[in-house]
């Protein structure tokens, strides 16, 4: 149960369905809530489908180009960082991997549940390398059956929160969406760096011995 707790709890912070919200709000301020509850569905289990695919296949990317553990953990741990000083700072439009012009690009198209909202709005290269580096250390049975229900009770709660975006869009507020977003954001930046930390003291052993 902790495992649980941890990873989707680190996976909803990294991600940040909430931060989302008035994006999804102004891609889809024109269609109907068919529609809507169609694109937050297919979102969601677009979601799902990247991060357990990044879950499983991760290691042999790594694998292929050489890269230890370690340097994927501080890379990883930077970019979330990024993504924490964003949601801090109030930056999430800018940071969310969306501008004008993809913005303008993906209203004109019938679909933008894969992207822009699925990729890289919601699964982003921090949430990739987090569960990357996870499956280096917990590849049990058990670990792997706890580590895609967390990603899959992940995604539910996107798709929820995604169907109810224009109605947390008039209750919270512009306001209330970037409080909850800095909150969050603290809690991103907490991760990164305990991800740089640990990354540098396994180095630091790993020469020592």
């Amino acid at each position: 149960m902790d495992l649980f707790i941890y990873l989707f709890a680190a996976l909803f912070s990294v991600l940040n369905p909430i931060g989302t919200v008035p994006i999804f709000v102004g891609l889809t301020q024109d269609d109907s809530n068919i529609e809507r509850n169609r694109i937050s569905l297919w979102t969601s289990i677009n979601v799902f489908l990247i991060l357990t695919i990044s879950f499983f296949v991760g290691q042999y990317a790594l694998s292929f180009f050489g890269i230890s553990i370690d340097a994927l953990r501080i890379a990883g741990g930077i970019v979330i960082l990024n993504s924490g000083f964003s949601l801090l700072s109030g930056k999430i439009s800018k940071k969310r991997g969306i501008n004008k012009k993809v913005e303008n690009d993906a209203q004109k198209r019938n679909d933008i549940a894969l992207t822009p909202l699925a990729i890289p709005m919601l699964a982003g290269p921090g949430s990739i390398s987090l569960l990357i580096a996870f499956y280096q250390e917990h590849h049990q049975p058990l670990e792997i059956f706890i580590a895609v229900l967390a990603i899959l009770c992940t995604s539910i709660v996107i798709f929820v929160i995604l169907k109810s975006a224009h109605y947390l869009s008039r209750f919270l507020g512009a306001s209330g969406i970037v409080a909850i977003s800095r909150i969050i954001g603290f809690i991103v930046i907490a991760i990164g760096i305990q991800y740089i930390v640990s990354s540098i003291i396994n180095i630091i052993k790993g020469n020592l011995m």
